[in-house]
């Protein structure tokens, strides 16, 4: 892989992971697009590792906030920085249990740019019928152990490459009454297990196989990763509550429809 490859990739996965388009389905469609070998599982691991670092890093007061009252049970009586970090727990579970059974038998045969088209299309109606209607009422501090776990069976339709992790989230979220931004905040905090979790779990796979790791390309391509996915959050928490979510359902209706119509 050159540096311009392993550039395009970081840059895609860190404008991609937090906004409401599909990180994996733009990773599936680079190599596609441009006709390039795929680039396999260690540039994938480094390119959300960057992201990874990005958003700790971003919402990094707010995790120390979280740090030091994670021990207390979740109640009405208890502070919101507690039942915040439960909730984050109980969001988390369900695309864990989905993803162990579906990974090694399902998962190899979505990565491909129909399936891709059709998610894309699908999941982008969702988020905009949530947009305009949901209440936009509630904030994060509303939230209940069922919502928690609601927003966490959306999340698990992320693992179809195309529905957009941050986009399923976020359309759950103000579903459920919460406004763009508290529901933009619970999807980027509730990312943190979660890649940290897809992470090991390819980590962990890679490690099965014999192959050798270029680590200047891969500390790069976590490095540019991780610059732009912090701007990016930063800029789409600052927008997001002005200009709604139709730009990026717009995006992904045609980026779908282009898939379906070169594809079938």
């Amino acid at each position: 892989m050159d540096a311009l490859h392993a550039f395009l990739l970081a840059v895609i996965q860190g404008l991609t992971e937090f906004l409401p388009i599909s990180s994996s389905a733009h990773l599936v469609l680079l190599p596609i697009i441009m006709q390039w070998q795929d680039q396999g599982v260690a540039v994938d691991i480094a390119a959300h590792l960057g992201s990874l670092f990005a958003v700790i890093f971003y919402f990094r007061h707010d995790l120390q906030k979280l740090s030091n009252d994670w021990s207390q049970p979740l109640s009405t009586e208890n502070n919101a920085q507690s039942n915040l970090v439960w909730l984050l727990l109980w969001a988390s579970v369900p695309i864990f249990v989905v993803a162990l059974i579906v990974q090694a038998y399902l998962m190899p045969h979505l990565r491909n740019a129909v399936v891709i088209g059709i998610a894309s299309i699908i999941f982008a109606i969702l988020l905009w019928l949530a947009d305009r209607q949901g209440s936009q009422a509630r904030t994060n501090k509303d939230l209940t152990i069922k919502d928690a776990i609601l927003i966490g069976i959306a999340q698990a339709f992320a693992l179809i490459p195309g529905a957009s992790r941050s986009g399923v989230t976020m359309t759950a979220g103000m579903w459920l009454g919460l406004t763009r931004v508290e529901a933009a905040r619970f999807s980027f905090l509730l990312a943190i297990p979660t890649i940290l979790a897809a992470s090991l779990y390819g980590a962990y796979k890679a490690a099965q196989h014999d192959f050798i790791i270029n680590w200047p390309l891969a500390l790069g391509v976590i490095a540019c990763s991780a610059i732009v996915a912090f701007l990016c959050i930063d800029w789409f928490l600052k927008v997001v509550g002005k200009i709604g979510m139709l730009p990026f359902v717009i995006y992904r209706i045609l980026l779908g429809g282009i898939l379906l119509f070169f594809y079938l």
